[in-house]
C-alpha cells in the first residue's frame, strides 16, 4: 500500500539565482505481516498521509540533488526508521522545466516547460537486500521524415499493407534501464548521456541520417548504443509506440500530392518492445 501522485515544486536559491525541481512521487510499502488485511489490525500501518508528509519533509531537508538520489533517500528513510517495513518502492518523475534564455543569456528565475520527454526513476529495497535503482525517459516523441522503410515482411491472405522503402518513422518512446551496484554515480550526467544516445541511434548522422528497416531494428540500435557507451547500465528496456502517416489522395482537388500532406493514423497503433541485458 502507499501514497500516489505526491506533487510538489522544490525551489532552491543561490543568491539571486533560482533552481526548480517539480516532481511527482509514488511511494509504496510492504509490512512484516498482512494483519491489517486479514484481521483489521492497523497497529503496524503507517498512514498514507504520513508517507506523504515524510516525502515532503525529506524534500525540504535534503533537497533533490537528482531524482535517483531523492528516491534513494526516501527508501533509506523508511528502512531505517520503521522496523515493520520489509520493502519500499519509490517512483519519481519530473516536470520538464528548463531555464529560460533571452538572447542567449540564462534568466536567473524564469523557466519554460519543454515537452521533450519526461525523466523518471524508481528505487526499491527489501530489508537485508540490495538497493535497486532504475531510471528512464517516457513520452519522448520522435520523428524522421525519410530514411525509413518496411519491406520483405511475412505475407498471407490477410496482408493488405504495401511494402515501403521510404516512409516517415514516428513514435512515442519509453526507455527504462537498471544500474548495477549503485556507487557514487553522477545520475544527471548518465541520464543526459543516455538521452543523447537515444537521439543519435534514432536519427543517425545529422547530414545524412541512417536507414531504419523497421521499428524493431531502431529499438535494438538504441539499446546497443546505450550499452556500448554507458557502462553503468546493466539492463535496458525500450518501447516504441508507432504513429503512421498516410499520404492524402488529393486528385479530387486537382492536385498531385508527393508526400507533402499526410494524415496521422493515431489508432490502432503498433508497438515494438524489447529488453536487452549484458551477459
Amino acid at each position: 500500500y502507499g501514497k500516489n501522485t505526491i506533487k510538489f515544486l522544490r525551489l532552491h536559491k543561490e543568491g539571486k539565482k533560482h533552481f526548480v525541481k517539480e516532481v511527482e512521487v509514488c511511494t509504496h510499502l510492504r509490512l512484516i505481516s498482512a494483519q491489517e488485511y486479514l484481521e483489521g489490525n492497523n497497529s503496524h500501518v503507517i498512514p498514507t498521509d504520513t508517507i506523504k508528509n515524510i516525502v515532503l519533509v525529506l524534500a525540504k531537508k535534503n533537497g533533490i540533488p537528482s531524482l535517483e538520489q531523492f528516491a534513494i533517500d526516501i527508501c533509506n528513510h523508511f528502512m531505517t526508521t520503521f522496523c515493520q517495513v520489509m520493502y519500499v518502492k519509490t517512483y519519481v518523475q519530473e516536470v520538464p522545466w528548463q531555464r529560460l534564455h533571452e538572447n542567449g543569456v540564462p534568466h536567473i528565475h524564469s523557466f519554460i516547460c519543454v515537452p521533450d520527454g519526461i525523466r523518471f526513476c524508481e528505487a526499491e529495497q527489501c530489508r537485508n537486500g540490495p538497493l535497486i535503482v532504475f531510471a528512464g525517459i517516457k513520452d519522448l516523441k520522435l520523428m524522421k521524415t525519410t530514411q525509413s522503410g518496411f519491406e520483405g515482411f511475412y505475407k498471407n491472405e490477410h496482408t493488405t499493407l504495401p511494402e515501403r522503402h521510404d516512409r516517415i518513422l514516428c513514435g512515442e518512446l519509453f526507455c527504462k534501464w537498471s544500474y548495477g551496484e549503485c556507487k557514487d554515480f553522477d545520475f544527471d550526467c548518465i541520464w543526459n548521456k543516455i538521452r543523447e544516445c537515444i537521439l543519435e541511434a534514432f536519427a543517425g548522422p545529422p547530414d545524412c541520417g541512417e536507414y531504419s528497416p523497421s521499428y524493431q531494428k531502431t529499438v535494438n540500435s538504441i539499446q546497443m548504443l546505450v550499452l556500448s557507451k554507458v557502462s553503468q547500465v546493466q539492463v535496458i528496456e525500450v518501447v516504441l509506440n508507432n504513429t503512421f502517416y498516410n499520404v492524402l489522395d488529393m486528385k479530387n482537388l486537382g492536385l498531385t500530392n508527393d508526400k507533402e500532406v499526410l494524415i496521422p493514423v493515431e489508432a490502432p497503433y503498433g508497438s515494438c518492445a524489447c529488453t536487452l541485458a549484458r551477459k
